[in-house]
């Protein structure tokens, strides 16, 4: 059953359209404001998003924004849902990727045929994307046949902890995909301080910027435990990105997300307060490497390399999680950190 996830501050507008929504057979999750939408939209994964525009704590036009710079909540399939008609409105919902507009007033045919078209493509797309990560289809160049980008037929190596894969200045080898642990990118400057650009964990590619730019890495990549990694050479993957469109846009999409990660990670740098700054910090290691312990979502990260990620001492790190710690927002038992309070983390006001 599809889940569809309805934003709308007009309590009659939205429990109408979650009536009509359930009576056709969808798991509906409804929310008040723009805020809750986005909590709803994470915690729930839904299948699609109907949104107003105009509301209250956080417009659609935020919500979107936001959902683009998570990975839970990326690519999503969204539909606005407004009383405005203004040509403006609609360019301004689709250069933020909206995949519909639908205006007030609308029937309810009008509204699940939108959501039917939006889901079908949407799985479609799934589909042809798995089809070409396991090889279940036919190159575009039929006199040259490329390898699936993943497939158990590639070889598959294990490296183990603090070992580097490729170092700042190399020419790039291959694409690479995570099976199993974690690893991390980072740069280091005149100085040897050391300052993390990205953490990875299974399911995650890394290593497709150098090859796209055809230039060397730019930063270090390190193993934070021991993890098998499956190598795409460069030169398949190059002629998957030129030949496939769906592996084209995969890719586009990574890209464009990692933009929007890098542009919220600078301003976090720049502008926010110490504690604003390790809350950050903790919330992006969580997205990407949280695991459970005992019923409890935990991240093994050490000290000096969460430090890293957020550019401070690790001795003013320390202080700050000791400070987390005695407010209940985490748990710290040598390199694990459990999460107590992931939404006060997430809001912190200061």
């Amino acid at each position: 059953m599809k889940k569809i996830l309805v934003i709308e501050d007009n309590p009659d507008v939205r429990e109408n359209i979650v009536d009509i929504l359930r009576l056709s057979g969808y798991e509906v999750f409804d929310a008040p404001d723009g805020k809750a939408g986005v909590e709803a939209a994470l915690r729930e994964k839904v299948d699609l998003i109907v949104c107003d525009i105009m509301m209250p704590v956080l417009d659609g036009y935020g919500v979107l924004h936001l959902l683009n710079k998570q990975k839970e909540g990326f690519g999503i399939p969204f539909i606005f849902l407004t009383a405005k008609s203004e040509k403006a409105d609609f360019r301004k919902g689709m250069e933020l990727g909206a995949d519909d507009y639908i205006t007030k007033p609308f029937d309810g045919i009008e509204l699940l045929n939108a959501i039917e078209i939006r889901l079908a493509k949407a799985d479609k797309y799934r589909q042809q994307l798995q089809a070409v990560f396991t090889g279940d289809t036919q190159p575009v160049k039929e006199e040259k046949e490329e390898a699936p980008l993943l497939s158990d037929q590639r070889e598959v190596y294990t490296y183990v902890k603090k070992q580097v894969l490729y170092s700042e200045g190399q020419r790039p080898k291959a694409l690479y995909y995570i099976i199993s642990g974690r690893v991390k990118t980072y740069r280091v400057n005149e100085d040897g301080k050391e300052l993390v650009t990205n953490l990875y964990g299974p399911g995650d590619f890394f290593g497709y910027a150098a090859i796209l730019e055809d230039c060397p890495h730019a930063e270090h990549a390190q193993m934070l435990e021991d993890t098998d990694l499956m190598l795409i050479p460069r030169e398949e993957f190059t002629g998957l990105m030129t030949n496939n469109t769906q592996v084209a846009r995969q890719f586009i999409k990574m890209i464009a997300h990692d933009v929007n990660v890098k542009e919220e990670a600078l301003v976090n740098f720049a502008y926010n307060s110490l504690r604003k700054k390790v809350a950050y910090a903790l919330i992006q290691a969580y997205d990407k490497l949280k695991k459970t312990s005992e019923g409890q979502p935990v991240i093994e990260l050490s000290r000096d390399n969460l430090a890293a990620t957020v550019g401070v001492a690790t001795e003013s790190l320390i202080r700050t999680l000791s400070d987390f710690k005695s407010e209940k927002l985490i748990g710290l038992e040598r390199s694990v950190i459990t999460i107590l309070n992931e939404q006060k983390l997430r809001n912190l006001p200061y």
